[in-house]
């Protein structure tokens, strides 16, 4: 059943996009809420504009500048941002005081009575995401994408995806998954899990638990979409499920391992196969495959996607296998939405050439292992820009990444550039340090030869000097549109925000 609303005094914690999208629900509902930020009024004026007019209600009360316990522990319900560690003191306090915590996702999918489909995995969610999206758009249902991937999902309530009729893809962070205690995804992905935000988690399992969590309340044959390749994901899914619980597996060799279920190997799944990605028993699943029936394979030619790479295989391999092996598609929707699917705003996207040299976008590139994956068989020889929030990983795999690159170089910027410069200490290629974005565009370009390509892949969160990692790449595009000769493949307007 929904949480009840009406009457209740509800806390919302972070008056972030979410938060602010909390803050009308609950009140058209009949809520008195408290909206709660660390920020101050003043540094939250344009995101306030949006919620001013129902301060005229009586129903909205302001607690700025901080988290105070005694606003959060007066509260019948407290509806936390994911970027607010659960640890912080005025939140412990609540939660001592017996005041039940959740998040936006956990509170809107108790209001949407559409299949959901869950996807998470420390790389690749967006565009996975995004993928399906694309395809249940393709299906003709009323549809909604969104969820860590930009629109909340509370505002998909009450439009006719959030239907019976309908189909929902979420992203889901760790963070979201936290405060998860009844969603139900009727497809579900894990795709990956490699170090990150361990400066909020004490551990890689830790982290991975959070993960585990999209896994919680489905059916027992709902499809499970994991990665054969990843053995830590491999690991986490016998912990939580068991070795034997029943999933789709998808890797990008050439033949699909098999798994053992309920006493029978099967083979199910999706799998690189001379130039082809390859599908088995998407159709009847596993009840046909434990009934001794045929396993049938469907094939979709690499050739007619414009997705190209191997993590992008394994991306559309787990998007068409949560579309498929969940009945929301038919195999011609999924191919027709995948055709037309191109790469994602700040996912090695090429944005302009200057000097002979190609500048590609992968500000999206938050942590050490998406790095790796968006480098590895980079076409040209390339210089590298690094750096920014630490998030608590081993910058060791860049050394190896880049030396089986053509790497001219590599500029480092931010809080994380020593730690960067350490790891790669006494590498065939040069290590510089800029202090600012576009000083470090001017020493890659420096670096490189007609041909060539720089590409900001920062491994680093962005909040020590940017607001996001989308105004990171907006910076980084406006220094290269200012470069002699540039021509881009995107707008740049005024103080550098991408068009």
């Amino acid at each position: 059943m929904p949480t009840q609303l009406a009457s209740r005094r509800v806390a919302v914690v972070g008056l972030g996009k979410s938060g602010l999208s909390v803050v009308r629900f609950c009140i058209e509902r009949g809520a008195k809420v408290v909206a709660c930020d660390d920020r101050e009024e003043s540094a939250l004026a344009s995101s306030l504009s949006s919620i001013s007019p129902l301060l005229s209600t009586g129903r909205l009360d302001l607690a700025l500048g901080g988290l105070r316990p005694d606003v959060l522990c007066a509260a019948d319900l407290i509806v936390c941002s994911p970027g607010v560690p659960p640890t912080r003191p005025a939140l412990v306090a609540a939660r001592q005081a017996g005041v039940p915590i959740t998040g936006e996702i956990e509170l809107a999918s108790q209001y949407i009575t559409a299949p959901i489909v869950g996807i998470t995995g420390t790389n690749g969610k967006s565009t996975v995401t995004s993928l399906c999206g694309a395809i249940a758009k393709a299906t003709a249902r009323p549809s909604f994408c969104g969820g860590n991937l930009g629109t909340p999902l509370i505002d998909a309530v009450g439009t006719a995806a959030a239907s019976p009729k309908g189909i929902v893809v979420i992203e889901l962070s760790s963070y979201q998954l936290e405060t998860c205690e009844t969603l139900s995804c009727h497809a579900a992905a894990l795709l990956n899990l490699t170090p990150d935000h361990l400066d909020r988690y004490p551990s890689l399992r830790e982290y991975g638990d959070a993960k585990a969590r999209i896994f919680r309340n489905m059916a027992p044959w709902s499809p499970r979409v994991v990665s054969a390749d990843d053995p830590e994901v491999q690991a986490l899914y016998a912990r939580h499920l068991g070795s034997s619980d029943p999933c789709f597996l998808f890797t990008t060799q050439s033949s699909l391992p098999s798994r053992r279920v309920q006493g029978r190997m099967l083979q199910l799944g999706g799998f690189v196969e001379d130039g082809h990605l390859v599908l088995r028993g998407v159709t009847g699943g596993f009840d046909a495959a434990q009934k001794g029936q045929e396993v049938k394979e469907e094939r979709y030619s690499l050739g007619e996607f414009q997705l190209v790479g191997r993590h992008n295989q394994a991306n559309m391999l787990a998007a068409f296998l949560l579309m498929r092996a969940s009945g929301l598609a038919s195999y011609d929707e999924v191919r027709r939405a995948a055709q037309s699917f191109s790469a994602l705003p700040h996912r090695m996207q090429l944005i302009g050439e200057a000097q002979g040299v190609a500048f590609f976008d992968d500000s999206k590139g938050t942590n050490v292992d998406a790095v790796v994956a968006g480098l590895a068989g980079f076409p040209r020889p390339l210089v590298l820009i690094a750096g920014g929030r630490d998030k608590g990983g081993s910058y060791e795999p860049l050394r190896s990444v880049l030396a089986e690159q053509k790497t001219r170089g590599v500029v480092t910027i931010g809080e994380a550039a020593p730690l960067i410069e350490q790891s790669l200490a006494g590498s065939a290629f040069p290590v510089l340090r800029a202090a600012t974005l576009p000083d470090a565009v001017a020493a890659a370009v420096a670096q490189c030869q007609p041909g060539d390509a720089v590409v900001l892949s920062p491994a680093c969160s962005s909040f020590d000097m940017f607001r996001d990692y989308a105004h990171r790449a907006a910076v980084f595009a406006d220094a290269v549109a200012k470069l002699p000769g540039a021509s881009m493949r995107i707008g740049v307007g005024h103080n550098g925000v991408a068009q």
